[in-house]
């Protein structure tokens, strides 16, 4: 009997990209486009993270992942982003999700981040309860976000003062 493993993604490999797309298009409300998929894995492939089943009888179908980036924002702060994050249904529950955003959000502080952010359907109160407790702030509500017309709320996850700072205030900084 085994656990759940944690890797990052292996960029060559086509089957973890097929079964992490199939993840993320079964649980998520956008459609997303090879070319998206490939602006983030391509540019950021160590913000990727995977999780498996170790247990099972296919150990290297992934069951999770997160997909994410950083970059500067307005030239003032190193900003992370949490793009993607999908666990298949059978394992919810369990705390793969959490897990998957501890890794990442450790991966964006080793990075040098000043600050994580991402956006959540307004409808997806478990998205909002893991992001909430772990410490992301509702930054505002964007109606009509999705292309299913649903309202998105604006998370952040501020982990240093400068993330607190109006950009306008940073720039000579």
């Amino acid at each position: 009997m085994g656990g759940i493993e944690y890797k990052s993604l292996d960029i060559n490999s086509i089957r973890h990209f097929n079964e992490l797309k199939k993840l993320i298009d079964i649980d998520l409300s956008e459609p997303y486009s090879i070319y998206v998929y490939r602006y983030f894995l391509n540019q950021w492939p160590e913000l990727c993270f995977l999780a498996f089943d170790s247990g099972s009888s296919d150990d290297d179908v992934p069951i999770g992942c997160i997909i994410c980036k950083s970059e500067m924002h307005r030239n003032s702060r190193m900003r992370g982003y949490i793009g993607m994050l999908a666990v298949e249904k059978s394992y919810r529950g369990r705390g793969i999700a959490k897990k998957l955003v501890e890794i990442a959000i450790n991966k964006m502080i080793d990075d040098g981040c000043d600050e994580i952010m991402l956006e959540a359907e307004v409808e997806n109160k478990v998205a909002l309860q893991l992001y909430e407790g772990m410490g992301f702030i509702r930054m505002k509500r964007m109606f009509r976000y999705y292309l299913n017309e649903g309202d998105a709320f604006k998370l952040i996850l501020p982990l240093k003062d400068k993330s607190c700072i109006r950009s306008t205030f940073l720039m000579n900084g």
